[in-house]
């Protein structure tokens, strides 16, 4: 299958091509490098033995994305292009409304002139909001409560809109909840620009020596241990779902099942803690922490009910927060320790 990748040079986009070259498909990669370098395609070369076709442009970009389109004649896409920070998100609201509003919308008007119908779209679980029950599963109440969520809610409505109005779509919407971890070759893996916004590549940081310690923003939860508990997965096993769900849109194309969104995770919580006590197991050094305030926006808890994925896509994690840990040091250690 000939798969457009948008994004692909990121850190879950890489990790997915390495899973798409194993499965046998065609990928031609999508990505500007604004939030992510080449190398990482080097690094998908050298495991999957296959060269990496790449296209250098913004998915905004509505001429060069129906140029790109109509030149390779994909079967599908993956849609990972797009900003991720909510904190950024907060500042910068525009940018993450055009970014992942118009730039999703550019890139299904030249898939539909192509004629490709097949979707997988980089989703989160920022959707849901603040949880009114545990596990989160996917008929939830969708309400986002910052401008990163709220943009990837929009793309969702218009992706359920076009497959309500065009029902031989197949989209497949995956919510992330906390991708963790490097490919266990250690050639790809995360590399935040900037602070790391995420827990995981911060514990690294504070491990490796490159930050004093880390802050646990609210010890005071209702938790068992009283820092926040979240869901998360391994980064294979969620280059795994992305294959798939792209095996799923097919059945849904035929079967005229539209859009349907699919919950991507441990479906078992972790808190902050036991995530720290997860990476001195790994990395065999003591990482100082300490507890600051609570932030705006931030939920005690929030954990998936995975099991429609497992149902319909056949997938299910098989990584645990162990392997996460010691993937995520391994890669961090090739990055260098301070």
């Amino acid at each position: 299958m000939k798969v457009l990748v948008t994004g692909g040079a990121g850190y879950i986009g890489s990790h997915t091509l390495v899973e798409l070259a194993a499965a046998g498909h065609e990928a031609l990669v999508v990505d500007n490098f604004s939030t992510s370098t080449p190398a990482s395609l080097d690094g998908v070369a050298a495991i999957s033995g296959k060269t990496q076709r790449v296209v250098v442009a913004d998915v905004r970009d509505a001429s060069a994305m129906a140029r790109i389109c109509a030149d390779f004649m994909p079967d599908a896409a993956i849609h990972f292009a797009g900003l991720k920070s909510v904190a950024e998100s907060a500042s910068a609201p525009l940018e993450y409304y055009d970014v992942n509003f118009c730039g999703t919308v550019a890139l299904v008007r030249a898939l539909g002139a192509c004629g490709c119908r097949r979707l997988v779209f980089s989703s989160s679980a920022t959707v849901y909001g603040e949880p009114q029950r545990l596990p989160i599963d996917e008929d939830h109440p969708l309400s986002a409560i910052n401008p990163y969520g709220r943009s990837k809610l929009m793309v969702e409505d218009m992706l359920r809109d076009l497959a309500a109005a065009d029902p031989a779509r197949g989209v497949a919407i995956l919510r992330y909840f906390n991708p963790v971890g490097a490919h266990p070759s250690v050639l790809i893996g995360e590399t935040p620009m900037g602070a790391p916004a995420n827990l995981a590549p911060f514990v690294a940081d504070v491990a490796a020596g490159v930050r004093p310690d880390v802050v646990i923003f609210g010890d005071d939860y209702p938790t068992p241990d009283g820092t926040g508990v979240r869901d998360y997965i391994h980064v294979v096993d969620l280059a795994r779902a992305h294959v798939a769900a792209l095996e799923w849109t097919g059945q849904a194309a035929e079967q005229r099942l539209g859009a349907r969104a699919f919950n991507i995770g441990l479906g078992r919580g972790f808190s902050v803690l036991e995530m720290i006590d997860a990476f001195e197991s790994a990395s065999g050094r003591k990482i100082a922490h300490r507890a600051a305030a609570r932030r705006p926006g931030d939920v005690a808890a929030c954990v998936a009910d995975v099991s429609r994925a497992e149902r319909e896509m056949s997938w299910r994690a098989v990584r645990g927060v162990p392997e996460m840990a010691r993937d995520a040091w391994a890669w961090r250690l090739r990055l260098g320790v301070a």
